[in-house]
């Protein structure tokens, strides 16, 4: 604080400003005139001025215009110093009460209104300060009067500031360091006065208009912009302001009211003020909308107009159009909206409805029983036993025999074929038209639903066609009318105004007949609509199916009826003869002992020391004949053989009881491939060893086919086993035959003088993939054709659960390069045996991880052979890298994406894929191959050769295996 010499100087000054009830600013009197003139001026030009708030930001700062009480938040790089030469001293000073502060513990509400109470003691007035000391900041601390008042005693008084202990100037200083949170507090709750509108902002304006001591509120002293005009200093002298009357503080109350209501009407003014200028905008934006709607007007008036001329011509078109719709739409079948031709199928339903024969059901006990009494046949291995059985049996034939033509007679009579093509073709053409049908959906409440339903429909759009014909007969009798008006020749006059009529209501009436029929024929339905219609068609649907089940169970029913009394007309009372099959077995015994006999002739010729040549090859040709001639009562006798199995599966379960001679049983447990009456010594066969190094293989001729004779070591144990596997290996086959993708078997037979079964197949040479590699290797597309062939073998053995196990290049064959099958196997090995041998294509095994770690072989194991081969194939003589436990890499060779992909899954992923899936693999879309040939049926696919071609082609073979290190039929 400055010691100077201005202590206990006396400055005359008008309050300008208050921060709080011990803080304001003051300046000069003598430059007050200055001051009201600035700022009259300044509020002509600027009328109003927002205060700019904001935020606490650390870097922005608070100014303060303290000439006229504004302030603004300001970036402090916004901030410059005014350079020396054009700046000027302070307008005013800040001064502070002496001997007061504010207290510590003042609430904001009392800080507010200890503010406004100095304020009103010296806002604009002439005040007369009494310097005591000055802060470091420039604060003035001095005694302020205003007359004989001492300011700061009234602040103290009112309780809005204390007295502090002042014992020295340190003091006075220590004093004026106020606290930095209650500046804070002064700065952010002090109100900030709009210097357009201070006497709105600041309750401390002086009141205008105070002249000899008396308060008036003059309106005119306000300016057009609301401004309020302030007085000159010798206004401020005239006022008699005694604040040591008893008066002086009511005075300063009623002054301060005065203002509030200025204020409060200067806020009416304003509000009113905006209320005209709203009004005025509206009126404006009212006025343009009638501009255009008087234009808009003006259009439609001429547009009008100018239709008026052709009024009756474009109304005349117009409902000629619709007529011309409504013409269509009637022709249109619509009965479909209505239902009707789901009333049509109910009446079909109900009219020819197929019901149950009554001997039906009597019939299917008897035939249960029948069952019953062909199973008890079946598993007796006694014949007396077995002949009481067939006894019982035979008398309730005779029962089931008269119920099954009581039956017949029935459904003959009930034209059961024609009433099932009805439905069908009913629910073909309802489901063209309703599509799928819903679930569960039976109940006689939706067929009631759907009545009344309809009945309704149809009342209202019958009333609505009615209506439309009515108002076209009027609109035609009404153009008859106006013809005879028009006609001249007419004698009599007509015109008048009832002959006329009224064209425009009965134009008015037929126009919207048409429209309402129109709409009513297009409208879409509602879902209400659509609910019952689908439930309606949904149980028509279910009552169609329930009775086409009821007709096809009777159908199978009457096949099996007519089956059985054909067969019981036959064979009534008797069991069939096999005597047929017993002279064809004579007869190939006969046969047989005659190719012997011709055989050791040929022999015999064929050694002798002069042999004679012409006589060889006459018994050569003979035995040629005499060969054929057993092979067709072989095929003679296999057609016996499945005539009796047929006749012991179905009606006469006795035959292999009681006629075990024949061996039917042994037949029909080889899946009718055993044959006993072909014998190795019959066929003229030659040794092909170099095919095979473990078993017997012989080549031969039967019936111009080349076939091979594969020859299995078998014992009492083994031969079971054998015939069991081939059997059901041979039934996969037959399920497709030429389809299936399988090697086929002709015939098992056993040996009668060795421990051998052999096993006949077609002989395919140069045709496993092991030769066609080595001697021309197929392209892709050959491969992808024979490897989709192997597929479908899989696909085969895997449906009919059997898994190969031993799948290699050697038994799998490419026929003519496009046609890939899968070979047989060793029958006398279980699948385990058969996988347990190491099969390689070239480096690579084809033994599949699993395997390697003991599990058994499954489809997935054969899938991973399949794969590898189809790998070898792909890649031809390319090179590629295999993992330490022997699974090829696929990812690094370059292949068809397609063709990668699946070799990924076979070889990576078996466990997520099929053989079918295989089949259907993108990269097999080609052209279906053709089927393979059946060797019984199709004796040409291999033409016949001379012995000496076959001698040199097995040379060959043997010469090419000799260097592949392989052989073709070691399976």
């Amino acid at each position: 604080m400055d010691e100077d010499t201005h202590c206990d100087k006396v400055e005359d000054v008008v309050g300008s400003h208050i921060e709080d009830a011990v803080t304001f600013w003051a300046q000069s009197i003598s430059r007050n005139k200055d001051i009201m003139k600035i700022g009259c001026s300044l509020s002509e030009v600027c009328p109003q001025a927002n205060s700019g708030l904001g935020n606490l930001d650390p870097k922005k700062c608070l100014v303060r215009y303290i000439d006229y009480g504004n302030t603004e938040i300001l970036n402090r790089s916004d901030i410059v110093e005014i350079p020396l030469e054009l700046q000027f001293s302070s307008v005013a000073k800040k001064y502070k009460l002496w001997g007061l502060q504010i207290p510590s513990n003042q609430e904001v509400t009392q800080f507010d209104q200890g503010r406004t109470f100095l304020g009103s003691l010296i806002f604009e007035k002439e005040i007369k300060m009494k310097i005591k000391a000055t802060s470091q900041d420039g604060t003035v601390i001095a005694q302020a009067e205003y007359g004989s008042v001492d300011i700061g005693e009234e602040v103290f008084k009112k309780g809005f500031a204390e007295k502090c202990k002042l014992t020295s100037r340190t003091d006075i200083c220590e004093e004026n360091k106020s606290d930095p949170g209650q500046l804070v507090l002064r700065n952010l709750k002090s109100p900030i006065p709009l210097w357009g509108h201070r006497s709105n902002q600041s309750t401390f304006s002086r009141p205008k208009g105070r002249l000899s001591g008396k308060l008036t509120l003059d309106l005119k002293n306000e300016n057009d912009s609301g401004n309020p005009m302030t007085f000159p200093k010798e206004s401020l002298a005239v006022s008699d302001f005694n604040l040591g009357s008893n008066v002086s503080l009511a005075k300063i109350k009623q002054d301060q009211k005065l203002i509030e209501e200025n204020e409060k009407l200067k806020t009416e003014k304003d509000a009113l003020l905006e209320s005209y200028k709203a009004l005025e905008l509206k009126v404006e934006q009212i006025a343009q909308e009638l501009q255009q709607e008087k234009a808009a007007s003006m259009d439609l008036t001429h547009h009008l107009e100018s239709t008026l001329k052709t009024c009756v011509d474009t109304r005349m078109k117009n409902l000629a159009a619709k007529m011309k719709m409504l013409k269509e739409m009637r022709h249109v079948r619509i009965g479909v909206r209505f239902g009707n031709d789901l009333s049509e199928a109910i009446q079909v339903l109900d009219e020819g409805c197929f019901t149950t024969p009554v001997s039906l059901k009597g019939l299917e006990i008897m035939w249960a029983e029948y069952i019953l009494a062909q199973e008890k046949i079946k598993t007796c291995e006694n014949v007396n036993e077995g002949n009481i059985l067939i006894a019982q049996r035979n008398e309730m034939q005779q029962k089931l025999y008269m119920s099954v033509e009581d039956f017949i007679l029935q459904v003959d009579e009930s034209s059961l074929h024609k009433r099932l093509k009805i439905l069908q073709d009913l629910s073909a053409s309802l489901e063209a038209v309703y599509g799928q049908a819903r679930e569960g959906a039976n109940s006689d409440e939706i067929l009631t639903k759907f009545y009344d339903w309809k009945c309704d429909k149809r009342e209202e759009f019958t009333n609505v066609r009615s209506e439309t014909e009515a108002s076209l007969q009027r609109l035609v009798a009404w153009f008859q009318r106006t013809l005879k008006v028009f006609d001249l020749s007419v004698e009599e006059s007509l015109i008048s105004e009832d002959t006329i009529g009224n064209i425009d209501e009965i134009l008015e009436k037929t126009e919207s007949s048409v429209c309402k029929e129109l709409e009513i024929s297009q409208i879409d339905q509602s879902d209400g609509d659509k609910e019952i219609i689908l439930n309606t068609y949904s149980q028509i649907l279910q009552r169609i199916r329930s009775e086409e089940r009821l007709i096809t169970t009777v159908q199978a029913k009457y096949k099996d009826s007519i089956e059985f009394k054909q067969q019981l007309i036959e064979y009534l009372n008797k069991t069939p003869s096999v005597d047929h099959l017993l002279s064809v077995k004579k007869t190939l015994k006969s046969l047989k002992a005659q190719l012997r006999w011709k055989l050791v002739e040929k022999n015999n010729l064929e050694e002798s020391d002069d042999p004679d040549d012409s006589q060889i090859e006459k018994i050569k040709e003979e035995i040629t004949q005499l060969h054929n001639h057993v092979f067709q009562e072989i095929y003679c006798e296999r057609e016996e053989y499945e005539k009796l199995t047929s006749l012991a599966q179905k009606w006469f379960p006795e035959l292999p009881l009681l006629h075990p001679e024949i061996g039917l049983l042994k037949y029909m447990n080889s899946g009718g491939l055993l044959t006993m009456s072909l014998e190795r010594d019959l066929l003229d066969a030659e040794p092909m060893k170099e095919l095979s190094s473990k078993r017997p293989l012989v080549c031969s001729e039967v019936n111009g086919q080349i076939i091979l004779l594969k020859g299995y070591s078998v014992d009492v144990d083994t031969e079971a086993k054998v015939i069991e596997r081939a059997a059901a290996y041979h039934r996969a086959w037959k399920e497709a035959e030429e389809e299936s993708g399988l090697l086929p078997l002709i015939f098992l037979f056993l040996c009668k003088s060795d421990p051998l079964a052999y096993v006949m197949v077609p002989y395919y040479p140069r045709a496993s993939l092991s030769a066609v590699q080595a001697s021309m290797p197929l392209n892709s597309e050959e491969a992808l054709k024979v490897m989709k062939g192997v597929a479908q073998g899989l696909h085969t053995l895997h449906k009919a659960d059997i898994i190969h196990g031993s799948l290699h290049q050697n038994n799998v064959f490419a026929l003519n390069r496009e046609q890939g099958i899968v070979g047989d196997f060793d029958f006398t090995k279980s699948v385990s045996q058969r996988a347990s041998v190491n099969m390689m294509v070239g480096d690579l095994s084809l033994i599949s991880p699993e395997l390697k770690m003991g599990k058994p072989a499954s489809a997935s194991s054969d899938l991973y052979a399949y794969g590898c081969l189809l790998l070898w194939l792909s890649v031809q003589n390319k090179e590629f890298e295999i993992n330490k436990d022997g699974i090829p890499k696929v990812d690094p060779l370059h292949l068809d994406d397609k063709i990668k992909s699946l070799l990924c899954s076979l070889i990576y992923y078996r466990s997520s894929i099929t053989a079918e899936q295989v089949l259907n693999a993108e990269c097999f879309l080609i052209p279906k191959e053709k089927s393979v040939p059946n060797p019984e049926k199709d004796t040409e696919y291999i033409p016949y050769k001379k012995e000496e071609e076959i001698k040199t082609e097995n040379l060959d073979k043997c010469m090419e295996k000799t260097r592949n290190g392989e052989a073709t039929f070691d399976c």
